[in-house]
């Protein structure tokens, strides 16, 4: 298993793009965010996804260096039309536009569609908390990209539906919750499908609805199912998913599932709010800092040794795979030399 510093893997990734005619000013951007998320440990948003995209280019379902077009717009909100570019550049953009409104106008909303995978979704709203802003990312699929039963069924009705929210702290390390509304991402399965292992109970069924530990379980044939969060408790993670298409599909144009849509999109919605003018943001942070502290005060149950808040896992992680590299399983780079080589980069350095 080869291991690279979050350098050469930027690297390797902004090349493979550059090769495949995407605008350099987008490869740096989709490089960047791919590898932070491998260094937050989110592997299934890493790397693994150059064969996707190149993929997706090849299919004519990604549009390099596609403009961002804002179609309806007052000083706190925005319709955009990502035009099919990257879903990494389009979204970053728009987390930027509803930090500019939301300085002006307290609270934003930006919706986007006709917008391709944007990624680990932490890194948007990580952009508002750079900037003292508490910020929240949902998406869907479009319509696309079913893997998820709903609560009581057995066969794929709705995408996982993500959402994050992060909120700034006095330490300038946000607490950051990043989820999916099922019990685990697609992209971990695949992960798990390029590493040989097997799966915990409770996050997939196969194409009869029955428990499996088999990752390849979920892709058949025939097609299995993820689960909604919350396993006896389903029906929460599944109302959860639910509202999301609500908000990201049916508000921004994007479709919901069920729509017929084929086509793997993020209908996105972004929201902003500028904390400073609810509170002072001392007391604000004072505030996160009690409830914090309030919670991690609590006894420990058998078998754990800390109480963590959102967030917590990625930071460590990333201080990890800066200082000791990030291992890359066989199987993901072996796509990755393939990926490359199709693109006319005959040699990968490891």
């Amino acid at each position: 298993m080869p291991s690279f510093t979050p350098q050469q893997l930027r690297k390797i990734t902004a090349d493979i793009f550059e090769a495949a005619n995407v605008p350099s000013e987008d490869a740096q951007v989709v490089s960047q965010l791919l590898v932070d998320a491998n260094l937050a440990g989110h592997d299934s948003h890493g790397v693994i996804r150059i064969p996707q995209y190149i993929g997706f280019m090849k299919a004519g379902q990604i549009n390099p260096g596609a403009p961002m077009e804002v179609e309806r717009e007052s000083p706190s909100h925005a319709l955009i039309n990502g035009n099919w570019g990257f879903g990494q550049v389009i979204a970053r953009k728009a987390m930027a536009l509803a930090v500019q409104k939301a300085k002006s106008s307290t609270i934003s909303a930006i919706s986007i569609y006709n917008c391709n995978h944007i990624g680990r979704l932490g890194s948007y709203p990580m952009i508002a908390a750079d900037e003292g802003l508490i910020g929240m990312v949902m998406v869907n699929a479009g319509g696309a990209g079913l893997t998820t039963a709903p609560f009581g069924g057995t066969d794929r009705r709705l995408a996982t539906n993500p959402i994050s929210i992060a909120v700034p702290t006095h330490n300038a390390e946000p607490i950051v919750l990043d989820i999916t509304s099922s019990v685990v991402a697609q992209g971990k399965i695949r992960v798990a499908v390029n590493r040989g292992d097997s799966v915990p109970i409770g996050w997939l069924t196969n194409h009869k609805g029955e428990p499996t530990t088999d990752p390849r379980d979920l892709d058949g044939p025939p097609l299995g199912a993820l689960l909604p969060l919350g396993g006896i408790a389903g029906h929460k993670g599944f109302g959860l998913a639910l509202m999301i298409d609500v908000l990201t599909g049916a508000l921004s144009g994007a479709g919901c599932s069920g729509s017929g849509n084929t086509r793997i999109c993020n209908g996105t919605l972004m929201i902003a709010i500028d904390i400073a003018q609810f509170t002072p943001m001392e007391d604000f942070y004072r505030r996160v800092d009690e409830l914090v502290a309030y919670v991690k005060a609590s006894p420990l149950a058998p078998g754990f040794d800390e109480i963590l808040v959102p967030g917590e896992i990625e930071l460590r992680q990333e201080k990890r795979r800066s200082r000791e590299g990030i291992p890359i399983d066989d199987e993901t780079w072996r796509q990755i030399q393939e990926t490359a080589a199709s693109v006319g980069i005959s040699a990968l350095e490891t």
